[in-house]
């Protein structure tokens, strides 16, 4: 079923979601073999490496794969969707293949499901997905990511709460996420949630819920795709491990953005004195490499209308993007967009600023379209949805500013 609100565009955009990973007949003609277990090859156009050739060295102490961050109640990063280590190679690490290296390193996991994730492209080495093959050198930095929809499993009861259902068949469904929602049951709000509503809508059909494929802020409203079926789930979470998913946002963001479009690059970690509140930091081992890309859709003085696209997920990472540029999203109270950041000083516009925080009271951010290759039919399939009432409420009552004063 399909909401009137929701449009839904099927293009044929037939593509392999892993073709720029794997190796193509071409890249091997071009690669110079060596008759040796330890053959170096890394490829021009491909992203899977193998090893080069070194000279062994003494065994070191085994260092334990770090697993990164748990998820807040508010926490929208894919990545959290999954158990998520990185561990760095010791500088005297031996030869040594890389399901071996890590079950040293990941005790409760076993070699199996750690030879699966290799095969899935869920492993990473130094940003470059690797073979099974490949033997660990010093100084790599590994990445693991393992699906973990047990932990969803177990949090999740149904619950009989309104659904927006947008669009479903019998592989995904997509929802429309209503504003002050949490996406997924967490600390402080084990009911109420987005999974308890989807939980419920799929024991009513007889279906079993297998866990969220993506979140979104609480207070940010919008699209979400969730899979049905253990292949979809996989299907689609390769395509956000991948960022061939395409996610467009509408943001009202504080003052004039003066370029016309850009990119903002630059690692998101949780903030030392606040965990809640991410930070925006140089390029390096700490955070999570995270880009944005934008383009103003309207500027009405002292605010903007920017579209987002994103090229990776992570928490808050429009609300932290934008206020690491100096335009942090209408009245964002995380970020600082709660208060008078542009304009005069008089009370007359203080009142009409204070009446569009009244109106919109929380963070003006709506994830607008998305858009997936399906996990059946290989089709791209394109949704779009209308913004809600109160950030549209908000933006009129500011042209109407600009039109009369």
């Amino acid at each position: 079923m399909i909401s009137n609100q929701t449009k839904i565009i099927t293009q044929p955009k037939l593509f392999t979601i892993f073709a720029k990973d794997f190796i193509s007949q071409t890249d091997k003609d071009k690669v110079n073999t060596e008759n040796n277990d330890t053959k170096n090859t890394e490829f021009t156009e491909s992203k899977f490496i193998e090893n080069e050739k070194i000279e062994e060295t003494k065994e070191s102490k085994i260092e334990m794969a770090i697993p990164l961050d748990e998820p807040f109640d508010d926490d929208e990063d894919e990545e959290n969707l999954y158990e998520h280590y990185r561990v760095k190679v010791d500088g005297k690490q031996e030869l040594l293949r890389i399901d071996k290296y890590l079950m040293e390193r990941l005790p409760r996991v076993t070699r199996n499901r750690l030879k699966n994730a290799i095969k899935g492209a869920y492993v990473k080495v130094n940003e470059k997905l690797v073979k099974p093959s490949y033997k660990v050198l010093p100084h790599d930095v590994i990445t693991v990511r393992l699906p973990d929809p047990v932990r969803d499993l177990k949090k999740v009861e149904p619950e009989n709460i309104p659904l927006n259902v947008v669009y479903e068949d019998k592989d995904l469904m997509v929802v429309q996420k209503p504003a002050g929602m949490v996406s997924h049951p967490a600390t402080n709000n084990w009911t109420g949630t987005l999974a308890n509503a989807v939980a419920y809508h799929m024991e009513q059909n007889g279906e079993d819920f297998l866990g969220l494929s993506h979140r979104i802020d609480k207070d940010t409203t919008g699209l979400l795709v969730i899979a049905k079926t253990p292949e979809a789930r996989d299907f689609i979470g390769k395509q956000f491990f991948h960022h061939t998913i395409e996610r467009t946002y509408l943001a009202l963001v504080w003052g004039e953005v003066k370029e016309d479009k850009g990119t903002i690059e630059g690692h998101i970690a949780r903030g030392k004195n606040d965990r809640r509140i991410m930070t925006v930091l140089p390029d390096g081992e700490r955070g999570k490499r995270a880009i944005t890309h934008y383009k103003v859709v309207k500027r009405l003085r002292y605010v903007t209308l920017v579209q987002c696209n994103l090229e990776t997920g992570r928490t808050h990472q429009i609300r932290a993007h934008m206020k690491h540029i100096g335009h942090p999203l209408f009245n964002d109270s995380f970020y600082g967009g709660n208060r008078i950041l542009q304009g005069s000083v008089f009370s007359k516009y203080k009142s009409f600023v204070e009446n569009c925080f009244g109106i919109l009271p929380r963070q003006a951010l709506h994830a607008k379209s998305l858009g997936f290759e399906h996990p059946t039919t290989k089709e791209w399939i394109q949704f779009d949805s209308e913004l809600p009432k109160d950030i549209t409420d908000v933006i009129e009552k500011w042209e109407n500013y600009v039109k009369y004063t």
